[in-house]
């Protein structure tokens, strides 16, 4: 059974003590691959250090939206280079957050450090990994509102020059927005990523969710060392807890696990290309 993650901070201190082992873990369950998005210019490189050592890893390059003032004209160009390495698979993490960030100056800010980040995205054909978090975690509301409002004239441009984007733009990563959000994304071509938080006992709401949405835009994510899922909630996340995800989707879908890794895989391959 191959698994693919297609979110997991590699990178982060909490695995330099055991990082080979924790990417061989995955190896051994089936984890075929694994995408490392940055989240500054300096993540984003040691993500393509990460992908330049491990066959399996692939990178995305990006900045966060909460880091979105270390984003200037003076090293936009450093992104988009790193954004044209050979193991490069998207353009990530890169997004909207209103939890943290709550003055409209810097909301607004955010935007425009996100829209010069889709111009790298569409100059180079490469799908997005989209993080979007509203005020108090709700399930809807304006940081949804403004993405799809940034994004309409950017799918216009693509549909009208059948641009690649306009049919993959990428992924909604760890989504948590209310079906009739998940349903205009899908809509728009996007993926719907799926983390840890899918396991957890008290999220109903969110599993009903997922099972009225198809399984051929569903994909895997790990998010570690974040989000980790049942039976590890609380303890550091790691991409060979994927395969809990894939369990509880396949639950959830009345489905196989082999199925689900099956069909996460393939969706996978086919908006992240890997290497192709």
């Amino acid at each position: 059974m191959q698994l693919t993650d297609t979110h997991c901070h590699l990178y982060w201190k909490k695995f330099d003590e055991d990082r080979e082992a924790v990417i061989q873990r995955a190896i051994d369950v089936g984890v075929k691959h694994m995408l490392v998005p940055g989240t500054t210019i300096e993540t984003s490189k040691e993500a393509i250090e990460l992908a330049e050592k491990y066959e399996q890893v692939y990178a995305a390059v990006g900045v966060h939206p909460t880091d979105a003032e270390t984003l200037s004209e003076k090293n936009i160009d450093i992104l988009f280079n790193l954004a044209e390495h050979e193991k490069i698979a998207a353009i990530g993490e890169v997004g909207l957050d209103y939890y943290w960030v709550k003055e409209p100056e810097k909301q607004k800010h955010q935007r425009g450090v996100l829209s010069s980040q889709v111009q790298i995205a569409e100059a180079l054909n490469k799908p997005m990994v989209i993080h979007l978090r509203e005020a108090n975690d709700a399930t809807m509301g304006p940081v949804f509102d403004d993405l799809f409002s940034l994004l309409e004239p950017w799918f216009d441009k693509w549909i009208h020059l059948n641009h690649p984007l306009g049919l993959k733009p990428g992924v909604l990563h760890s989504f948590n927005g209310d079906l009739s959000l998940a349903t205009k994304a899908v809509e728009l071509g996007f993926y719907i990523g799926v983390t840890g938080p899918v396991t957890y006992p008290k999220n109903e709401t969110h599993r009903k969710m997922i099972k009225n949405l198809p399984l051929n835009r569903l994909l895997i994510e790990t998010d570690a060392p974040f989000l980790a899922p049942v039976p590890f909630r609380g303890k550091r996340n790691e991409p060979a807890f994927v395969h809990h995800i894939a369990d509880k989707i396949a639950e959830i879908h009345s489905k196989s696990p082999a199925e689900i890794a099956e069909i996460t895989t393939a969706n996978a391959a086919r908006l992240f290309a890997w290497g192709d």
